[in-house]
């Protein structure tokens, strides 16, 4: 694939086909595209050899699994784990599916997810839509993926919070057979009451709880304990954020994944009444809150958790900041949704340029080189 051949594709993605898929109610088009990649995957095979990137910079380990280069697909674009099979062809490094929840649930009333193009972002309400966690693990069961999948789990909408350390704990269990690692989601805006599970004491009952099952769970097996990672937030105070990382070092959690979307209107262009729906945001507007929560991070915990940099991400220069902040890998959602299926070879091709440029011989060398800056 030629330099220009690769640019021609991106500008034709995104002044012909950006613009009509635009057209479209934006959860409508993503059902379609994604039954489409659910069913036929083989349909990217023409598609690979440009969406895929391959440098020896990129390439990391972490929790014995094997990170081809540190694009991944967040939580939210594949809520229902059937597109397994196309991640990797279109150049991801690994994945991550759902939210899912205990319980099968429908999710919010539609319309719940809205484009603002002039600000490069989204608005979604989708209230964790999935099959639930049984269907979901037989589905899994006989999924082909060469990349690493991580499971993302929340509560169930109906089980009160009382009950919410029951409800991971059977989400927990009845797919460790089928996650390479877990994300404990407890910051979607979606869900009422959610994000009060960031608190100290019911996050670090909520993490203990999951904490003793993983042993268990590798005890009776005699496979390797799941990585159990937490999504925080970008809208926490810094003593809640300190109260957080806290408990995440009490309970030997293996990586914070920063940040979820945020329930901020801050500087938007978006008209007023589109800019006010309700629901997380996500995108650009995000991106330097993101990064600042990751650096903080790293300041606090230096190498103790791997993090996973998700907000706003939309160039290779987005990625690298927080990288030298302190994340090791990165998630796009709402950059995948606007740069089209060509963005992993974009990211991906710019990593590998900027660390030859700053003469590092590996990706590993520019994790939170920034984070004291």
């Amino acid at each position: 694939m030629t330099k220009y051949s690769y640019f021609g594709a991106v500008m034709i993605y995104r002044h012909l086909f950006q613009p009509l898929l635009f057209r479209i109610d934006a959860e409508q088009i993503h059902d379609r595209i994604l039954k489409r990649l659910a069913e036929q995957p083989w349909l990217l095979s023409p598609l690979q050899p440009w969406a895929n990137y391959s440098s020896p910079l990129l390439a990391q380990r972490h929790w014995g699994l094997a990170f081809r280069n540190p694009i991944g697909l967040a939580a939210g674009f594949d809520k229902f784990g059937v597109a397994l099979a196309a991640w990797n062809k279109l150049g991801f490094g690994f994945a991550e599916i759902g939210t899912i929840t205990g319980s099968a649930q429908p999710g919010n009333e539609k319309p719940r997810l809205f484009r603002l193009p002039a600000d490069g972002a989204l608005i979604n309400r989708f209230g964790f839509n999935n099959d639930g966690a049984e269907i979901t693990a037989k589905r899994m069961s006989s999924r082909s993926s060469d990349i690493p999948i991580g499971v993302n789990i929340g509560k169930t909408k109906t089980v009160d919070l009382q009950r919410a350390v029951e409800d991971y704990v059977f989400s927990f269990q009845t797919l460790w057979n089928v996650a390479d690692y877990f994300v404990i989601n407890v910051s979607s805006p979606n869900t009422p009451n959610l994000r009060q599970l960031q608190e100290k004491s019911s996050l670090l009952e909520l993490l203990n709880q999951l904490s003793g099952l993983n042993r268990k769970l590798s005890t009776t097996t005699g496979a390797a304990a799941r990585p159990v990672l937490v999504k925080i937030a970008p809208d926490l105070s810094r003593a809640q954020l300190d109260d957080l990382l806290e408990v995440v070092g009490a309970t030997g959690v293996s990586g914070i994944v920063a940040t979820n979307t945020t329930i901020t209107r801050e500087n938007l262009h978006a008209p007023e009444a589109l800019a006010a729906e309700t629901g997380g945001l996500s995108g650009k507007p995000i991106a330097r809150r993101s990064t600042e929560v990751i650096r903080y991070i790293k300041q606090q915990m230096g190498g103790k958790v791997v993090v996973i940099g998700v907000g706003g991400v939309f160039t290779a220069d987005d990625a690298y900041d927080k990288i030298k902040a302190g994340a090791s890998l990165i998630q796009v959602y709402t950059g995948f949704v606007y740069q089209g299926p060509l963005i992993c070879r974009q990211l991906n091709r710019g990593l590998d340029r900027l660390l030859r440029r700053d003469g590092l011989r590996s990706i590993t060398e520019a994790i939170g080189v920034e984070a004291s800056a």
